[in-house]
């Protein structure tokens, strides 16, 4: 079987990489045709070749326009598979009602959309609200529809806050929350610090654990994030009443102090620096909130990466981290975060 599900990674990566869809549902089809469980081939493999979206493109192997055409072929493969005839179309007895979210701000729908289908396999009725819900949206919805619980995922570190409130509000209305995807962190640290209820790493853990019945809702005084000051702290409001002009002020600056940086950006097609900028104070404002350095030395890891497999020097994050530090002088925790970032650059 291992053999058959490399074999069936290759040809779905294929078919997708080349924006084929009736290739790609072919040789999905093709794989349960030959005894391959739905559930392995979602989990086992489409959900591999989603993976390997995010690889290639931090290796720029793949453009944005490449891998959102492979995440657009992967999403007709889900609903392909949704639409069989031996699909589940109700609950099991004993099974009962999921909503299945995206946090306000979070477009990365697609590990959602996989939990949903393997929550519909495992008996579930489930209501899929897709990518960036926001969060009245949401507790509306669990008016109407009182689910058992709320599973609610993130992607990026910035949607943290959001999560946080999201989080809240689901539980101030009786719904626990199953919290999960790489926002929360890879132990799922964040989802605790929050007050979810409950964590999964991936959506066979998020179905195991519902297996059990739904997570008790906490009530308020016994939320973890009860008591910590720091969770939308005056740093982080400050950082977030700031960052419109931190971001003109930063890019400006570095633009005089590597006037060759644009050009760059143009010739390989990368946007504008700004969007960098922008997306390093929105990393610093997250973990201020969860008053984490290592979330923000590890984002400082991952864009220099990111910047060197697209040739442009991982140095200049440095005169951009100093930039910041420079504007910051009245935030300690976010200039111990900056100092930690610059070690990463320089490495």
């Amino acid at each position: 079987m291992t053999h058959d599900v490399e074999e069936c990674v290759e040809t779905l990566w294929a078919a997708a990489t080349a924006g084929d869809e009736f290739a790609a549902a072919d040789a999905a089809l093709a794989a349960l045709d030959a005894g391959m469980p739905m559930e392995t081939l979602l989990l086992d493999v489409v959900a591999a070749v989603q993976s390997r979206v995010g690889l290639e493109w931090v290796a720029d192997r793949l453009t944005v326009a490449q891998e959102h055409t492979v995440t657009a072929v992967n999403e007709r493969v889900l609903a392909t598979l949704a639409h069989l005839p031996s699909a589940p179309r109700s609950q099991e007895p004993g099974r009962g009602r999921i909503t299945v979210a995206c946090v306000h701000g979070e477009w990365h729908a697609f590990p959602a959309r996989l939990l949903a289908e393997v929550l519909r396999l495992r008996g579930w009725h489930v209501d899929y609200l897709g990518a960036q819900v926001p969060t009245p949206h949401l507790v509306a919805h669990l008016h109407r529809t009182n689910p058992d619980a709320v599973a609610l995922s993130g992607s990026l570190a910035p949607r943290l806050p959001p999560a946080h409130a999201a989080i809240t509000s689901c539980q101030a209305v009786g719904t626990p929350v199953l919290a999960g995807g790489a926002a929360f962190g890879p132990d799922g640290r964040y989802a605790r610090l929050l007050g979810a209820d409950a964590w999964a790493p991936d959506a066979c853990a998020a179905a195991d654990l519902l297996a059990g019945g739904p997570p008790p809702c906490r009530p308020a005084s016994g939320r973890s994030a009860e008591g910590r000051p720091h969770l939308a702290g005056p740093e982080y409001a400050d950082l977030t009443g700031s960052a419109a002009d931190l971001v003109r002020g930063v890019a400006e600056e570095l633009t005089r102090r590597l006037p060759e940086l644009a050009p760059a950006y143009a010739e390989r097609r990368l946007g504008h620096p700004a969007e960098d900028v922008a997306s390093i104070i929105d990393h610093l404002r997250a973990a201020l909130y969860v008053d984490d350095p290592e979330l923000f030395s590890s984002f400082a890891g991952w864009m220099a990466d990111v910047l060197t497999a697209r040739g442009i020097p991982a140095r200049v994050l440095l005169p951009v981290l100093e930039a910041l530090a420079e504007r910051l002088p009245g935030s300690p925790r976010a200039l111990v975060m900056l100092e930690g970032a610059r070690d990463v650059a320089r490495r």
